[in-house]
């Protein structure tokens, strides 16, 4: 299947509607996805990355209904990760000379994939590739956005901006397109994809959309590595972007907690109540990391202006699952948030000097060093969680 982009521009890429994990089983993609490739028909004859490895030969199939693989006259590589090049060795096996267009740092990493010395072409920041007709494809490079081989495309002529992973979103359609998708499923993919890949890259995200910018070329199509292509009004994505981009966070403050009988949700509630009662404005929103997506938690996270994580002491520490959540909020590296802990406790009660510790260090500022409960809380210590939570909405 293609799908006209623009001219002689048309999507050859596959949706994976099946689709609910990514990166192992790091990022849960709820609507599925699609891996973008575009084939690019002037004098010469581009196609922009394949697909992911499970659907090589289809891709290949397919591609050769459109097209005389021989007539292939360049391969455009934005990136190296397997779910944009996994196509590249059964396509090179038909046309194992065609030259392939990629950064430095992706001839290392698709050598290091593929094992294969295929016909690279090197390129930096502000080389080009004429391909007639007036046209001619400018290469940036997008170094750590997210991988260090990371770069984009931009067609003149066609305005075309082949964006890479920047500004995609997981999310399978039919349609392809940002104008004919439901306008609420595509940004909340938008913001899911951003937090939870994107956030550790921030000030290198701002700085390369000042970049790009700045070099003052229209841009009337962002056509991504996954999701739908951008064609109407695509700068409004790119304005998320630079929000997003600039320590991030909304009137929000987002609960998180396990529990093992119920002592430490019966906190986080109690203190949801205190915050809403002292601030009917600000959003409150609680979690049970065990039951919850771990991706839709740090979507919110990357929402908040504050956090507070609750876990009950067990073997003197805090549960399996508020601990994996902890170091994927370390990882991603958030800035500009506030944050506190809770926890109930049957004797030892290490649980919220813990998470206060782990918070501290993937920067978070402690708005308060925390609430403890011994058992399971009675009616005073529930007077005292709705205390806590009011005095942390006034802070």
């Amino acid at each position: 299947m293609k799908i006209h982009v623009r001219n002689n521009v048309n999507w050859v890429g596959k949706i994976d509607w099946e689709l609910l994990k990514f990166h192992g089983n790091e990022y849960s993609t709820h609507r599925g996805s699609s891996y973008n490739s575009y084939l690019v028909q002037e004098e010469k004859t581009v196609l922009i990355d394949t697909v992911w490895k499970p659907y090589a030969k289809e891709f290949v199939e397919n591609l050769k209904k459109e097209i005389d693989l021989k007539k292939i006259d360049y391969i455009i590589a934005n990136h190296a990760e397997s779910d944009h090049s996994g196509a590249l060795p059964e396509l090179m096996r038909h046309i194992p000379d065609t030259p392939i267009y990629c950064t430095e740092n992706a001839v290392k990493s698709l050598t290091g994939h593929y094992h294969q010395r295929w016909n690279f072409r090197p390129v930096k920041t502000g080389d080009t590739l004429d391909i007639g007709n007036g046209k001619k494809f400018v290469f940036v490079e997008m170094k750590m956005l997210h991988w260090p081989d990371s770069m984009a495309s931009y067609l003149t002529g066609d305005n075309i901006l082949f964006s890479n992973d920047a500004f995609g979103q997981h999310y399978a359609s039919e349609h392809m397109f940002n104008d004919l998708v439901d306008q609420a499923e595509l940004f909340a993919e938008c913001i899911k994809y951003y937090a939870n890949i994107l956030t550790p890259f921030s000030a290198l995200v701002e700085k390369k959309i000042n970049e790009v910018l700045a070099l003052n070329i229209p841009i009337d199509i962002i056509a991504t590595s996954h999701g739908v292509i951008w064609r109407n009004n695509p700068v409004q994505i790119v304005e998320k972007y630079l929000a997003w981009s600039k320590n991030y966070q909304e009137n929000q403050i987002t609960i998180l907690y396990d529990t093992m009988w119920d002592g430490t949700r019966i906190m986080a509630e109690n203190i949801a109540a205190g915050i809403r009662g002292a601030d009917s404005a600000v959003t409150v929103k609680l979690f049970n990391i065990g039951k919850t997506d771990k991706n839709d938690i740090i979507t919110e996270v990357f929402r908040s202006k504050l956090i507070l994580v609750g876990s009950p002491t067990i073997g003197r520490g805090i549960t399996s699952a508020t601990a994996g959540i902890l170091e994927m909020i370390e990882g991603l590296k958030f800035k500009n948030k506030k944050a506190a802990a809770f926890g109930c406790y049957g004797w030892s009660g290490e649980s919220v000097a813990k998470i206060n510790g782990i918070l501290e260090q993937a920067g978070f500022a402690l708005a308060d060093q925390g609430l403890k409960c011994l058992w399971n809380p009675d009616e005073p210590a529930i007077e005292q969680c709705r205390n806590f939570g009011a005095a942390i909405a006034k802070r």
